[in-house]
């Protein structure tokens, strides 16, 4: 009963025997896997109702608990069990339980699932314990359990088989714990902002919103080609546009066809939102309120750790312009140099590999992001960026290859990207033809321009302010994470064939 088997390395033997007892079960007691069993408390709620117990004493009250074996002591004598909340000690003995419950110990092995009925009690030692008087087998596990005290020691066992994963991994089921009170926090954040949430097309005749890679499919009925959504913008800026609300918001799941790597996984968590009536200077706002709030809901205060850092979401947070950032970073005066063909020579002369077609906006991003991303560790704004990077920005009053966007940094990554939303409708039709004749450049072929938004924008979509969150790297930021396979249940893997 003590003896487990690292799942790296599974005994043909011990499955065998589980196999067997499975089928002696079945003999003896018939349903081994019943449908109906009602606990009437989970361990944590139990720990909490009986906190003030002493030790050695009874409580003289009869409890159903279950949960999942993950020890046996004394030949089953001691039992912990595990539900979702925490753990509680099981106590069976002839003194205490009847012959029925303890002809069941020599049949249930770790891994399996059980429920307990018996009276409450706290140890000599102070463990709060249930002394079985009934004990029914609700699922017998067929595969033993990782080892408990050094879980799965292959990362890729761990992403693969994330069930096993949080079986025996308390860290990385606290992680998910805390995935699902960060969005649910964001979501209530939002709402009391007085946003209102929506659900636009995850399949999409066109795609657009953003620069990425499609995932295609095709829908029989409709014969038709379609595409899983890079972005939910479009449909978002459409709700703007009939009046429905003023302040809008979807918490989203995008699809890119695109690398894999520790901060990118082809379908990952965004949220986006638009604020009618709002500039890129009030999302700047809304995020640092937003962050701040997160942090409080996950740790209780603003500042936390990741990995040695100490970082601060308190706001506000700095706001540097791009050129400036660049200026400082490498002496090279962007806003100085009027051509494109002179931005591309400031660059290479400096030491950059750049693109022979590349624009002025393009080299100016490119240099940032070679010099400047990775010194961003504290949250900051970035404002200011090339306009012909950012088709759907309106243009900084004075300065036309500028435009009234920001991306808020943290850790030397991109958590936010948000814009004075263009609402010129023959500018962003103008830009947009850019856009898709650029894209047809790059070999894009399939890339259309979206009439039905055109024809929206014609109808007018009131002055609003843009946001976009990655929701996932923000969630490893607050979960001292370092890759984004740690905090997605199910990441992304090449299909193992055993």
């Amino acid at each position: 009963m003590n003896q487990t088997t690292e799942n790296a390395g599974l005994s043909s033997d011990a499955t065998e025997v589980r196999a067997q007892k499975l089928k002696l079960l079945r003999e003896q007691i018939g349903d081994v896997y019943p449908a109906h069993f009602h606990r009437t408390i989970t361990n944590a709620e139990l720990a909490e109702k009986y906190a003030g117990l002493e030790p050695e004493t009874e409580s003289g009250e009869t409890v159903t608990v279950a949960g999942r074996v993950f020890s046996s002591r004394n030949s089953g004598m001691f039992i912990d069990i595990h539900d979702a909340s925490g753990k509680i000690q099981i106590f069976s003995h002839k003194d205490t339980a009847p012959e029925e419950a303890r002809a069941l110990l020599p049949m249930i092995d770790l891994g399996d699932i059980i429920g307990v009925t018996g009276e409450v009690r706290r140890t000599k030692r102070g463990e709060l314990t249930v002394n079985a008087k009934e004990i029914t087998m609700l699922c017998k596990s067929l595969l033993p359990m990782p080892e408990k005290y050094h879980g799965l020691a292959d990362i890729e066992t761990r992403y693969r088989k994330r069930y096993l994963d949080i079986m025996v991994n308390e860290e990385s089921k606290l992680r998910f714990q805390q995935r699902s009170r960060i969005v649910s926090s964001l979501r209530r954040f939002l709402e009391d902002e007085s946003f209102m949430e929506v659900e636009t097309p995850m399949l999409q005749p066109i795609y657009g919103g953003a620069t990425a890679e499609p995932f295609k499919t095709h829908h029989n009925t409709l014969k038709l080609d379609m595409y899983l959504r890079i972005a939910p913008e479009l449909y978002l800026k459409r709700v703007l546009v009939s009046g429905l609300t003023d302040k809008v918001f979807e918490i989203n799941r995008n699809f890119r066809n695109e690398g894999v790597s520790t901060r990118h996984n082809p379908e990952f968590t965004m949220m986006e939102c638009y604020w009618a009536y709002a500039d890129y200077e009030d999302m700047m706002g809304l995020v640092e309120r937003m962050f701040e709030a997160l942090a409080l809901a996950v740790h209780g205060k603003t500042e936390f750790e990741f990995g040695d850092k100490q970082l601060s979401f308190k706001g506000p947070f700095p706001r540097v312009s791009m050129p400036a950032a660049v200026k400082e970073a490498t002496g090279i005066d962007f806003l100085a140099i009027k051509t494109d063909e002179e931005a591309r020579e400031a660059a290479r002369m400096a030491g950059f590999e750049i693109e022979k077609d590349a624009t002025w906006g393009e080299v100016l991003a490119f240099v940032f992001e070679e010099r400047v991303e990775a010194t961003l560790i504290q949250p900051a704004h970035v404002v200011h960026f090339p306009k012909d990077i950012s088709p759907f920005a309106k243009e900084v009053p004075g300065e036309p290859r500028l435009v009234e966007r920001f991306e808020t940094y943290c850790n030397g990554w991109e958590i936010g990207n948000a814009f004075s939303e263009l609402n010129d409708p023959v500018e962003q039709r103008a830009r947009m033809v850019e856009q898709m004749e650029q894209a047809h450049a790059r070999g894009e072929t399939e890339k259309t321009l979206d009439e039905d938004f055109l024809d929206a924008m014609d109808q007018g979509m009131p002055p609003a302010g843009g946001l976009g969150i990655g929701v996932d790297r923000l969630i490893m930021l607050l979960t001292n994470s370092p890759s984004i396979r740690d905090i997605i249940l199910f990441p992304a893997r090449r299909h193992k064939v055993d």
